[in-house]
């Protein structure tokens, strides 16, 4: 299988820059040619002394519609390279993208710039989600004057890709993010009560920083889950999400061990009181959080504006 190396970015998002960098690594100065398929031309070009040291040969490819098994095919034959990194058009829709059946995407990234990310996750949410949902990290350059922003930022790319790394970087480099003051909770109160708003956020944090709530409790309204042939006293209560749009809709939520879970009733709602553990679980396939419930009342449905957490 040809490994491919996917960069996904809007223009100017700074993907050259991360492509040269990584070219430029004694790591990546390994045997055999890179072909490196640029499917547009931004303001920054490639150093030809680089591409030579790093045996990489440039194909540009101008048309969507050409970006096909059937040319990438012809490519590969015409540099026979060793590996393959596309630098992605922005504005193409990955979601349409169909590669050689002998490629193989060792590692997808997506590049943001910081200073324009709001007006992109405004006007193209779509394809900025369709970039986002299968990258495995995500770098978000230029973030000198959004700092404030970055904690809203990171919620943004969690609801849409949960697992994904969330890199910042400023003009100093990477930035060592703490954004444990900017929660809408209080995490000393006892137990932290968590709103609609609230509790996203909670589900979004604790994958990050589960040390934060770590034999803490819990109070928030949720629906009852109870996913089929899930262990006996256990239930998941969560909230339905809107990660990008009303057909893009998420359960959030996480496991929870309570004595009295087989009397609870699918979709009904309840008040959950619980203190948080870090467990290992074969649902997550690995650790995560993991509920013990101290008290689980049934109560109303929130109005319906409520019943939803709007990411979007």
């Amino acid at each position: 299988m040809k490994p491919v190396y996917m960069i996904n970015g809007f223009l100017e998002s700074g993907k050259t820059e991360f492509i040269s960098f990584t070219l430029a690594q004694p790591y990546f100065q390994v045997r055999g040619k890179t072909l490196l398929l640029l499917c547009e031309e931004g303001e920054n070009e490639y150093d030809g002394e680089l591409l030579k040291r790093s045996r990489t040969e440039i194909e540009l490819i101008e048309e969507e519609a050409d970006f096909n098994p059937a040319h990438l095919t012809e490519l590969e034959k015409k540099h026979r390279p060793e590996r393959i990194i596309v630098e992605f058009n922005g504005m193409w829709n990955y979601k349409n993208v169909t590669l050689p059946r002998n490629w193989k995407i060792e590692q997808q990234i997506t590049t943001i710039d910081g200073s324009t990310f709001p007006m992109y996750y405004t006007n193209m949410r779509s394809l900025l989600a369709e970039m986002i949902r299968k990258s495995e990290m995500i770098i978000f350059n230029r973030c000198d004057d959004v700092r404030e922003e970055l904690n809203t930022y990171k919620r943004n790319i969690k609801a849409v890709n949960p697992s994904a790394d969330v890199i910042f970087e400023d003009s100093n480099g990477e930035i060592d993010e703490i954004f444990e003051e900017d929660l809408p909770y209080d995490l000393n109160q006892d137990p932290i009560v968590l709103d609609n708003t609230g509790y996203g956020i909670w589900y979004l944090d604790s994958m990050d920083h589960l040390e934060r709530y770590e034999g803490k409790r819990l109070q928030f309204v949720a629906m009852v889950l109870k996913p089929e042939n899930f262990p006996e006293n256990y239930f998941v209560p969560g909230r339905m999400a809107m990660t990008c749009c009303a057909d893009d809709m998420a359960f959030l939520g996480y496991t929870c061990e309570y004595q009295g879970a087989g009397a609870l009733k699918q979709k009904e709602w309840v008040r959950v009181t619980a203190a948080v553990a870090r467990e290992y679980r074969e649902e997550y396939q690995g650790e995560g959080p993991v509920l013990h419930a101290v008290s689980v009342e049934k109560t109303q449905a929130p109005a319906p504006a409520e019943q939803i957490i709007n990411f979007s």
